[in-house]
């Protein structure tokens, strides 16, 4: 298998050993720690999948992102006599360097990697290609979740959630309209100023700039990637006060004025705001970041029956809404907005964008530039609150 060195490069690599790095950390730490196991008894008449005489195994290990899974779906599923396993990663990149430095031993049976990553892994020999006649439920899936660019026809890897980016602010400090990311930029080195939160996500911070100067959220020219850099280290990261994986924390906690967020978690702080009217949400043209995480199963995977029947299991409604529910994000299933409404979940315009807005959408992937917003990561961080 290829060295994957593209995805690590060394002051990320360092990064890499601190706390809560990575998209949606939530509450996972570092390493490896188990959540638990989920047991029960055998039910009868359940088939979760194509799979031969309904037999699917005692055991299924998952590597996923912290508290990324309804507790009451495992523990649904392990009534099977399934016992369900779930360690947590808080990177890509972490989930990344286990699978490659263990070369089909991981013992894992099911990972989540995001979108943007599948190509690499799947030509770098990581994941194993997906039998779909042993998933039937994926007819349930939403055709706009399937057949990516990143994964076509669905070779390796099924929606798991998805979700856009976007930010929160506070209309007591900022009293105008804000529904551009140059309007965010403004508003962070005026208004907000030192009061203002980015995610630890270094492409995410990178679009902010590159979409409010019409550039492409893509782009590797080397002369738009340094200004870029330039402005967001020397002018922008002076008014920032921190970066964080759980923006919602700071909208619960009313403790900023400007937070750059998934919009899960924004409305997941809304909701549990003490007062969420003083807080207004942006999808910001023109253009954001898609991006979906996945179900795959790795190569070396030992418990093949029990990953496919698990995944067919989260993409029949009734399990998929429970994780809408309980982590905020859809999971793209093709009338799952009705069922949101029927179950009485709010603000399902946070959680469902609109066709307009979905169709202004990208989704980033690794390119050339990535190191180079790694790089910029770093120095912002330097930067930061100066």
């Amino acid at each position: 298998m290829a060295t994957i060195r593209a995805l690590v490069p060394t002051q990320l690599e360092r990064r890499m050993k601190t706390p809560a790095f990575g998209r949606r950390a939530l509450l996972a730490g570092f390493g490896i720690g188990a959540l638990g196991a989920l047991t029960g008894c055998r039910a009868e008449g359940f088939a979760p999948s194509a799979v031969p005489n309904g037999n699917i195994g005692s055991n299924l290990n998952i590597y996923t992102w912290g508290d990324y899974s309804d507790p009451a779906n495992l523990e649904e599923f392990g009534r099977q006599g399934v016992q369900v396993q779930t360690d947590s990663f808080a990177s890509n990149e972490e989930l990344i360097a286990k699978l490659g430095a263990t070369r089909g031993t991981s013992g894992y049976d099911i990972v989540v990697p995001t979108s943007t990553y599948l190509t690499l892994m799947s030509k770098n020999g990581l994941l194993e290609k997906l039998d779909l006649g042993k998933i039937p439920n994926l007819a349930n899936l939403d055709p706009e979740f399937q057949d990516s660019i990143a994964d076509p026809q669905n070779a390796y890897a099924v929606c798991k959630n998805w979700g856009t980016t976007g930010f929160l602010y506070d209309s007591t400090v900022i009293n105008r309209p804000m529904n551009s990311w140059a309007d965010f930029l403004e508003a962070a080195q005026n208004e907000a100023s030192n009061n203002v939160s980015l995610l630890e996500d270094p492409a995410e911070i990178a679009v902010i700039y590159l979409a409010a100067k019409g550039y492409d959220p893509l782009s590797t020219d080397p002369k738009i990637v340094a200004e870029c850099a330039d402005y967001l280290t020397n002018q922008l990261a002076p008014h920032v006060r921190a970066f964080s994986s759980t923006p919602q924390n700071f909208i619960i906690q009313g403790s900023m004025t400007l937070v750059h967020a998934f919009n899960g978690d924004a409305r997941r702080g809304y909701l549990e705001a003490e007062n969420p009217e003083r807080w207004k949400w942006v999808f910001p043209t023109p253009t954001a970041n898609r991006w979906m995480d996945t179900w795959a199963i790795p190569v070396g995977v030992q418990h093949p029956d029990a990953a496919y029947a698990f995944i067919n299991f989260m993409l029949q409604p009734d399990q998929a809404l429970k994780d809408v529910d309980y982590i905020g994000y859809s999971t793209g299933l093709t009338g799952q907005r009705e069922l949101a409404e029927a179950a009485g979940l709010k603000m399902l315009d946070v959680l469902f964008p609109p066709a307009e807005i979905l169709d202004r959408l990208v989704s980033l992937e690794i390119t050339e530039a990535s190191g180079a917003w790694v790089d910029m990561y770093g120095a912002m961080q330097a930067k930061a609150g100066a």
